[in-house]
């Protein structure tokens, strides 16, 4: 295999050919596969705890990883944090908050759509598979985490290849502990299929968050929006607590388009998201009532019937904030 493989160099503008040569020496003192298409969930930097109200399924996939020939799999509707719980999982890490077997471990987030989407173009999808293999297996105290991990159930992508089997020896010797997640549709549709790779893992079923644990979330969570944006969030907790009630109600199950919409907590998540960024567009220090109240207005996946009654009830809740800011209601 004689082809350069062009990728594009984060750290500035240009181009660096990656070699992936037949001498697998060469590559390996050329290139990290998990450099380039992995992250490091264990050194992070966490602002709060990303998986607020998911203690128990940390703890099942804890015992799923520290068990001799398990791995775990995460299974659950689209939006409901999947990825989070194995942040939170890095993020105990990180704190040494685990036992003593997890301890040091890293936890690498593989984006494997990224890394077969490219492959299948060049044709070299055999090639990146087993570096990637191969430096998983040289590393010690690895996790391995694949996010939409159906894709490596059959052949991967438009190839012959079957990562899953891959896989497999690996997983049987313990040399690399593995957590997947997939939807529960692409579970059925694909996982069930593959019992030898089934067996290989411990099923973690994930349900939606209650709404008492998504004001938490929220709470939890804005002040990762602050600091990353540069925008503060105004007023009390308690104040901040009533406005995150609100949402987690009017984006309550019965109110969202069926199967449609996003989930608890992220359907919540993007409104607030959303908030921020009318804050910043009008290049506000703070986010204010009226960005809330144009966030809600312009709400997606929601009824137009249940979002008309929601932004009346809006008007009447915080009828005193957006008086006292003079809040334009006409303003959407």
């Amino acid at each position: 295999m004689d082809k350069d493989i062009e990728v594009l160099d984060t750290n500035n503008d240009n181009f660096e050919v990656l070699d992936f040569s037949d001498n697998k020496e060469e590559s390996n003192d050329s290139l990290s596969i998990i450099e380039y298409y992995g992250e490091n969930l264990s050194k992070k930097e966490y602002i709060t705890n990303p998986a607020i109200g998911r203690d128990q399924e940390i703890k099942e996939m804890i015992l799923a990883l520290i068990s001799p020939d398990k791995g775990a799999l995460l299974v659950g509707k689209p939006g409901i944090g999947k990825t989070a719980i194995v942040e939170g999982l890095g993020y105990l890490i990180q704190r040494g908050n685990v036992p003593e077997a997890l301890k040091g471990w890293d936890v690498i987030k593989i984006n494997i759509t990224s890394l077969l989407g490219s492959s299948t173009k060049d044709g070299n999808t055999d090639s990146r598979l087993e570096l990637l293999l191969q430096e998983l297996k040289n590393r010690e105290k690895t996790i391995l985490f694949i996010d939409e991990v159906h894709l490596l159930v059959g052949k991967t992508g438009n190839t012959n290849i079957d990562f899953a089997n891959m896989l497999k020896p690996y997983l049987d010797r313990g040399t690399i502990k593995m957590i997947g997640a997939t939807t529960t549709e692409e579970y059925e549709s694909y996982i069930l299929r593959d019992r030898a790779f089934l067996r290989r893992f411990q099923k973690i079923e994930i349900i939606e968050a209650d709404p008492e644990t998504v004001v938490k979330i929220l709470m939890g969570t804005y002040p990762k929006f602050e600091k990353k944006l540069g925008v503060k969030l105004a007023y009390t907790d308690f104040q901040k607590e009533m406005i995150f009630r609100f949402l987690v109600d009017m984006t309550s199950e019965y109110k969202r388009v069926y199967e449609i919409a996003s989930r608890y907590p992220d359907i919540c998540l993007t409104v607030l998201a959303n908030a921020f960024s009318y804050a910043v567009f009008e290049n506000s220090n703070e986010v204010r009532i009226k960005h809330i109240y144009k966030a809600v207005c312009n709400a997606r996946n929601i009824y137009p019937d249940a979002l008309r009654k929601e932004i009346e009830k809006f008007k009447i809740t915080f009828k005193e904030l957006l008086e006292e800011e003079n809040v334009n209601l006409n303003e959407k």
